[in-house]
């Protein structure tokens, strides 16, 4: 039987995950593909997420949940800070117009990402249930958004599950030129101060691998994760300090 015939794990709610290397293959219609089904709710997600797995489905589909092999991570130490994106940082630093946030208009921001898209694909994905779902995830401490406001006004940002120093990203948006750009050089300073060594993005894009994210195996990168679930969460609320660590000469990387 060809992989594009193989069945898939059908879960109710409260079922436990199936092992991660019986996602189906790169010879499959959909590589990464684990099982469907199950639900939505803070239990369900942290499982996932503690597993390496994570849901994205389409209006009009059940559940789905993937772990993609290889995996693709951005680890903060290796994050690629171009000569354009700094001159932006520095001058977003020493604007008394210009601030990041954290956590102070989450709904706002998965909302955004849901109307705006991930990577240059559609937006659909973040589909209500999925906003309502990660919205609890935030009520409950696990999940956050890094905010650029400009003149108080909300205009960049993304979100990001958090487990001990487990970091997973999900999607960003932006509303002028490089605002997402910065809420995510704002999330790396973050892990930095706070110890964090990888930010999962689950699947390699262009954008991505242009600020130094890359592929990992997903073994490697489950077991970086399981290592990291217990380690104490990081502080996530921001200070101007931490940029220090972007903004010195000898971490530019161009």
């Amino acid at each position: 039987m060809s992989e594009n015939a193989l069945s898939l794990a059908w879960l109710e709610p409260g079922d436990a995950f199936p092992p991660v290397h019986h996602a189906w293959g790169h010879n499959s219609d959909a590589p990464g593909l684990l099982c469907a089904g199950g639900d939505l709710s803070v239990d369900s997600l942290v499982r996932a997420y503690r597993t390496g797995i994570f849901p994205w489905f389409s209006p009009g589909q059940p559940i789905l949940w993937w772990s993609p092999d290889p995996r693709m991570v951005l680890k903060p130490a290796a994050f690629r800070l171009h000569t354009s994106l700094k001159k932006q940082l520095k001058k977003f630093a020493n604007s008394p117009h210009c601030e990041i946030r954290v956590d102070s208009a989450f709904e706002t921001v998965i909302q955004a990402c849901a109307d705006s898209g991930r990577g240059g694909q559609s937006g659909t994905w973040i589909v209500p249930t999925m906003v309502q779902a990660y919205v609890a995830l935030h009520r409950a401490g696990l999940a956050h958004s890094v905010e650029t406001w400009v003149h108080g006004e909300l205009v960049g940002g993304l979100y990001f599950v958090a487990i001990g120093r487990a970091v997973f990203g999900e999607s960003m948006f932006h509303r002028v030129t490089d605002a997402s750009k910065i809420a995510l050089a704002a999330l790396v300073a973050l892990c930095r101060h706070g110890g964090v060594h990888q930010i999962d993005c689950q699947q390699n894009t262009q954008h991505l691998a242009s600020f130094g994210a890359a592929e990992t195996p997903r073994a490697t990168f489950v077991q970086a994760v399981t290592e990291t679930l217990q380690q104490p969460a990081p502080d996530w609320r921001f200070s101007p300090l931490y940029w220090n660590c972007l903004l010195t000469p000898a971490a530019a990387n161009t």
